[in-house]
């Protein structure tokens, strides 16, 4: 009696049922009549895998803006002054919410529709798992030579003895076996299931881990002179930003005094002023009454409190300048950052004195001085005003006088290195031109006009420190750890099942057949039936063929 092909076709896809968890695609339109068939088709397609790719993809095309164009919550100066510098398309991105683009209401749909489509798409496939590791293999096809991978061959070993040696060698290979009638049925790769939910409940759990952090967040950033301290309250801090569910009582109770700042550079050869090692050493003290300790921050090794985590950023110099008035008195003294704007610190900033100053008329008046600082200068006549070295090796100030407004009373904020000359005058010099003056430390220069002195007292370090709280990240990283570990299940692990049928034949030896079916054809399936075959035959081995006299003889007879 011969098989038909459309007969054995229903074997086929019963044998490779359940190969995977993935759900059947609803390819047609909505079911049923009214609002409830509209529902069903609706969920069935956001929760289709598909789907979920379209709005992982949107989420990261969505993301781009929000680098490209600054955000309101990251750099508020930044935004002005793309603004000021875009302004004919300062309208659409504001209705486009460019400028905050991950709190937006199309960027947090996008999010929430993916969350809702991940877990729409791995409810029913954890379900459907779980019934298949309850469950047991199929059985096997009638033609199983139908099947990608195939073997067979006669054996004088009793059908019962084949099936039994067939069980022992897969369950030694790890295979989940099921005897049936007249023969074996054996499945393994579960896995790679498990890995491919693994994979999807990890893309949740990173979901969560950056809304978590996203709105929990608060990260700021503060410059700290040598000799001074930093309490971890919101007006310390020179920037700040924040997430929408922070609370200001978040901030943990800490605070610390930079003690001293050491920097060491390459001295010589071709790595000349690369930078070797930089250390804050601090006094910290953990709560408003905790007991001094002695710390120390390096670059990527921060000092961590109450969840909160303080890196070092950068550092640079600081020179220390007084001013006296006309009439001999110190109006101001105090260390001046400068912000570097090269690899050896050549850096620039402004000396302000917005208080306490009288001219030599008795009018009261505020001074500012433009500065330019090089910790190694080359030399008179050598080159321009750059520093050649990283190290305060020979250190020169120059400044350039104004006297007038500093425009510090209009209530709108300033930035502390830049000097605002709109509304002040230029002292001149001799030669009628703005009068400066480079000097070296403990070195004064004499405002034009007996206007008072200026001096050069010597050089503070300040060092820069960000303080963060991220609540998420450890989430975060379990998540991403455990997505690459499905996805490495799911690419690698290959599920596939083998099928074991002996019977007896007519001639009275037994017939041995093995077949495989996996998932997707791959070249390995082939060559591991061929090692269980081989297996198998070395406890069933072949039978010897029978002389070809005595099989015409006996269909003789």
């Amino acid at each position: 009696m011969s098989t038909t092909e459309s007969e054995t076709e229903p074997d086929a896809a019963a044998a490779g049922a359940q190969l995977s968890t993935a759900p059947v695609e609803d390819a047609g339109g909505p079911v049923g009549i009214g609002v409830v068939g509209w529902i069903r088709w609706i969920w069935r397609q956001l929760t289709s895998m598909r789907v979920a790719l379209i709005l992982l993809f949107l989420l990261s095309l969505g993301s781009i803006p929000g680098s490209l164009v600054p955000q309101t919550q990251v750099d508020a100066m930044k935004v002005a002054q793309w603004k000021k510098d875009h302004s004919f398309w300062v309208p659409a991105a504001a209705k486009l919410q460019l400028f905050d683009v991950y709190s937006s209401v199309w960027f947090s749909a996008i999010y929430l529709l993916l969350f809702v489509s991940l877990i729409g798409c791995i409810v029913p496939r954890s379900w459907q798992f779980v019934g298949q590791l309850t469950g047991r293999p199929p059985g096997a096809p009638r033609r199983l030579d139908r099947l990608p991978a195939y073997a067979t061959w006669r054996t004088q070993t009793s059908p019962d003895e084949v099936l039994a040696h067939a069980k022992t060698v897969l369950g030694g290979r790890r295979f989940r076996t099921e005897a049936g009638q007249g023969s074996v049925a054996a499945e393994k790769g579960y896995l790679r299931e498990a890995g491919n939910l693994v994979f999807h409940l990890a893309l949740i759990v990173l979901l969560v881990a950056f809304a978590w952090g996203q709105l929990f967040k608060s990260e700021g950033g503060k410059l700290v002179l040598r000799g001074k301290g930093f309490a971890n309250t919101l007006t310390q801090y020179d920037d700040f930003k924040y997430g929408s569910f922070f609370s200001p009582d978040d901030l943990p109770p800490f605070s610390f005094t930079l003690d001293r700042f050491d920097a060491t550079y390459e001295r010589t050869g071709p790595q000349k002023g690369t930078p070797r090692d930089f250390k804050a050493y601090v006094t910290f003290r953990d709560g408003a009454d905790g007991a001094p300790q002695k710390r120390e921050i390096q670059v990527n090794k921060p000092l961590e409190v109450d969840g909160a985590k303080v890196y070092l950023l950068g550092h640079g110099y600081a020179p220390v300048v007084s001013v006296t008035d006309p009439a001999g008195k110190v109006v101001y003294k105090d260390a001046v950052p400068m912000l570097p704007f090269d690899s050896n610190l050549s850096s620039s900033g402004a000396v302000k004195v917005p208080d306490g100053y009288t001219n030599k008329d008795g009018h009261k008046e505020q001074l500012g001085f433009n500065a330019m600082f090089v910790p190694t200068f080359a030399g008179e006549g050598k080159g321009t005003m750059l520093s050649q070295f990283p190290a305060a090796d020979f250190p020169v100030l120059a400044l350039s006088a104004y006297h007038g407004s500093l425009g510090m009373d209009s209530g709108l904020p300033q930035n502390v290195y830049q000097l605002n000359t709109s509304k002040m005058q230029e002292f001149k010099g001799e030669d009628g031109q703005l009068f400066k003056k480079r000097l070296l430390p403990g070195e004064a220069m004499e405002l034009p006009n007996g206007a008072g002195t200026v001096r050069f007292e010597g050089i503070e370090r300040w060092a820069t420190f960000s303080i963060t709280r991220q609540p998420g990240s450890g989430l975060a990283l379990a998540g991403a750890v455990a997505a690459i570990g499905g996805l490495a299940a799911s690419l690698f692990i290959q599920r596939r099942r083998v099928w074991v049928r002996a019977v007896r034949g007519e001639d009275g030896t037994t017939v041995v057949e093995m077949a495989g079916l996996g998932r997707s054809e791959s070249a390995k399936l082939p060559e591991e039936l061929g090692q269980l075959a081989a297996a198998l035959h070395e406890q069933a081995p072949t039978a010897p063929e029978r002389p070809v006299k005595d099989t015409v003889e006996g269909e003789r007879g």
